[in-house]
């Protein structure tokens, strides 16, 4: 339990540097109110803030959206429909609704924009690894643990050899994973797909500004109250003291960051963490410490975070340079900030 909590001071730091932001351009009249809550969804704190109401229902509304969520996308919740297809791998083909279709088929086309380095089929190479649960067990600051908890490199070329997005195929509603040891892992994109999903919802009920964080994946509503953008801060790597390394200010945009200090531990000295090459079955070697992808839809974010880190600098300016309306700042392992654009005034201030 200690651990866990250590690795919830990155979320908890990013919702204060978001609440703080925002909380200075609060007024009294009707259409600056706001109400805001917190909950524990996909283990991890998430917070929404809404403005210009102060009615809690539509709030209480998405986080049923993120139990509705959890349970039909988890792959570590028994019954859920993520679940059921991994267990009918390489036997039949399970119908599912068609929100975890239209998640899965993201998935898909994920893995052919990165060309396989965002693969939804990594579950059983990630679970081989198992970074979230010796992270959250060791009492090491530095998380400093034994090197038999690393896998043998038989055992991770065994489960890389089941790897291939490809492996899924799709009849209707009717999914199925032709490889009976693949295993279906939505993590990498299933909190920006919901941080989307609630965004749509508090829209058609007229709410117009607003904050979504599930987990550090910021998804804003509009502007702010008084027209404004809002201020966002970005996680400096490894640092607990609640300064970000830069902030970013935006409009109606998604944040998303994937780093090496979110899921880690260290062998001797050397640090594993749990952004993984789909080409080596290992965590992904480069000069990068995050990646950062403004963007309107939180569930490219989500996908592009991970590509990009995958990619390294270069390859994923090419690819950022490619999409429209999409942005990437990268931390490198000497605290450099390099962006792609300078449309969203990232400071250091």
């Amino acid at each position: 339990m200690k651990n866990k909590l250590k690795h919830l001071v990155p979320v908890l730091l990013a919702l204060a540097t978001i609440t703080g932001s925002l909380s200075a351009c609060e007024l009294k009249p009707k259409a600056q109110q706001k109400v805001s809550k917190q909950g524990f969804y996909f283990d991890t704190i998430i917070q929404i803030t809404l403005y210009g109401t102060t009615d809690e229902k539509y709030i209480d509304d998405c986080f049923d959206m993120a139990k509705k969520y959890e349970d039909m996308l988890s792959n570590t919740v028994s019954y859920s429909e993520v679940s059921k297809i991994n267990d009918a791998a390489g036997k039949e083909y399970v119908t599912v609704s068609d929100d975890t279709l239209e998640l899965i088929k993201n998935g898909i086309e994920y893995g052919d924009t990165s060309d396989g380095r965002f693969d939804i089929t990594i579950g059983k190479l990630s679970d081989l690894w198992n970074f979230s649960e010796i992270a959250e067990n060791t009492d090491s600051k530095d998380n400093e643990v034994d090197a038999s908890v690393v896998p043998s490199d038989a055992q991770i070329q065994s489960e890389l050899s089941h790897v291939n997005y490809r492996n899924i195929q799709i009849n209707g509603n009717d999914v199925m994973l032709t490889d009976s040891k693949a295993k279906l892992d939505l993590g990498g994109i299933a909190k920006g797909f919901i941080a989307d999903k609630m965004k749509a919802y508090l829209q058609s009920k007229k709410i117009t500004s607003g904050i979504i964080n599930l987990g550090g994946n910021v998804l804003t509503v509009g502007e702010k109250s008084d027209g404004s953008d809002y201020t966002v801060g970005i996680q400096k790597p490894f640092d607990e003291s609640g300064e970000p390394i830069c902030t970013v200010k935006i409009k109606d945009k998604s944040v998303v960051t994937s780093g090496i200090y979110e899921r880690y531990y260290r062998v001797d000295g050397k640090l594993y963490h749990h952004i993984l090459d789909t080409t080596t079955g290992y965590p992904v070697k480069n000069n990068l410490y995050s990646v950062t992808i403004i963007s309107d839809s939180s569930c490219d974010g989500d996908a592009l975070s991970t590509t990009c880190f995958a990619l390294g600098i270069d390859k994923a300016k090419e690819l950022i340079n490619s999409l429209s309306g999409v942005e990437a700042i990268f931390v490198t392992d000497d605290y450099s900030i390099i962006t792609t654009s300078d449309e969203y005034n990232v400071s250091t201030e």
